[in-house]
């Protein structure tokens, strides 16, 4: 990873702060986006401490909005001549239904729409400085979801687990159409399940998570050991040419039917534009 540049979300905690440390003690040069300036302080010590002999940087933006996720893009694809990796990796979960600076449900907008947003505001870089390589952070909590395109922000039967549940299948839908849209060019695109990591993840949720998730985490992995495919995936020259599937303990597995399903990932990628291209 000497002299690679790695684009990544969600890397100043969990799995994302690991991978991000792991990343820059192989040579590459992070930049880290943000929206809290103290944790992203504190990250970005960690990275110089890692890799002392490069300058690794954060970016700020509020990734529920379409509009400052397109901005941090713009800024990033300006400012860099390459980059080699992008990682997305920022998630959440809300047990309550909550709204997006554009009127977008929380879940959807962060775990979804930043996904596609960033990677197209990247999409030119990354070809340019191919080979790239672009990876999603998804969730076996894809498995038994479906997405309703009638309903696409669940304001009918919303759940906490049900809304992330869809956006885990939703990333790896746009992982498999992305990988299509990419087969011609020099870019990768896979996506992985983690594994239940003991991290901030879900602290913030409310309702019942804040009882289930301390407990669960007992039992959880560490974040080192759940950030081991993402760096898999983003490094490995076992995984070069490896494009549009779903990993988990770096091999590629069957995700379910539904994120199979190429006529629904077309039909989230056109709906996702379309959602992007309404906000100025």
């Amino acid at each position: 990873m000497r002299g690679k540049v790695v684009v990544i979300t969600g890397g100043t905690s969990g799995i994302g702060q690991v991978a991000a440390e792991q990343l820059a003690g192989m040579g590459a040069r992070i930049i880290l986006v943000a929206r809290n300036e103290e944790r992203a302080a504190a990250s970005l010590a960690r990275l110089r401490q890692a890799g002392p002999e490069v300058d690794h940087s954060a970016r700020y933006a509020d990734l529920s909005s379409i509009a400052a996720t397109r901005k941090l893009a713009a800024e990033i694809a300006t400012a860099e001549p390459r980059i080699d990796v992008l990682i997305n990796n920022a998630g959440a979960l809300f047990n309550d239904r909550r709204l997006s600076p554009d009127g977008l449900e929380m879940t959807f907008a962060v775990n979804h729409m930043a996904y596609f947003v960033l990677t197209e505001g990247l999409r030119q870089r990354l070809t340019a400085s191919g080979p790239a390589r672009i990876v999603n952070t998804a969730s076996a909590a894809h498995l038994g979801a479906k997405i309703d395109f009638d309903d696409l922000q669940m304001a009918e039967g919303y759940s906490g687990f049900g809304a992330y549940g869809r956006s885990k299948l939703a990333n790896i839908l746009f992982t498999r159409e992305l990988a299509r849209r990419l087969a011609d060019s020099p870019v990768t695109a896979n996506c992985l399940h983690p594994g239940f990591v003991a991290t901030r993840f879900g602290d913030n949720a409310g309702g019942l998570s804040q009882v289930i998730f301390p407990v669960a985490k007992l039992f959880a992995i560490s974040p080192q050991k759940g950030a081991e495919t993402i760096v898999y995936l983003a490094s490995s020259p076992e995984v070069a040419t490896a494009t549009g599937l779903y990993f988990v303990q770096r091999k590629p597995k069957t995700p379910s039917a539904a994120a199979r399903d190429d006529a629904a990932a077309a039909r989230l990628w056109a709906e996702s534009e379309k959602i992007a291209a309404s906000v100025v």
